[in-house]
């Protein structure tokens, strides 16, 4: 996958989207992971996160749309992607379909340290 086709499924699925398609055009360091898992894993997982976050304070973006979006498409084998920032300041997570054709979700989260979620801060 190349930078621009990623760049050109980051819509408006959720409000992260367009910080994680402007890190991406900035130069911003980028992957999408071989393997599907499964929404409702995903969403279990996040939902932690998105807890921990709220916890400390640690700014996010569309964190819990992303849950949201992950609990309704329980069913779904999804392939996660990354996005970090040029700058490292964020970090944007990306859950696509199976084929890697179409973005499901995105959230961002602001890095604290070397590492971008709370539980290794």
């Amino acid at each position: 996958m190349t930078r621009d086709d990623l760049a050109g499924m980051l819509g408006e699925q959720t409000t992260a989207c367009g910080p994680a398609r402007d890190a991406l055009m900035a130069g911003g360091d980028f992957v999408v992971w071989d393997g599907p898992v499964p929404a409702g894993q995903l969403a279990r997982t996040y939902r932690m996160r998105l807890r921990r976050t709220q916890r400390r304070g640690q700014p996010t973006l569309a964190l819990a749309a992303t849950v949201d979006r992950l609990l309704e498409a329980e069913e779904e084998l999804l392939r996660i992607g990354q996005i970090v920032a040029a700058d490292s300041s964020w970090t944007f997570m990306l859950f696509l379909n199976a084929a890697a054709t179409e973005v499901l979700a995105c959230t961002g989260v602001a890095r604290i340290g070397t590492c971008p979620w709370t539980w290794c801060a």
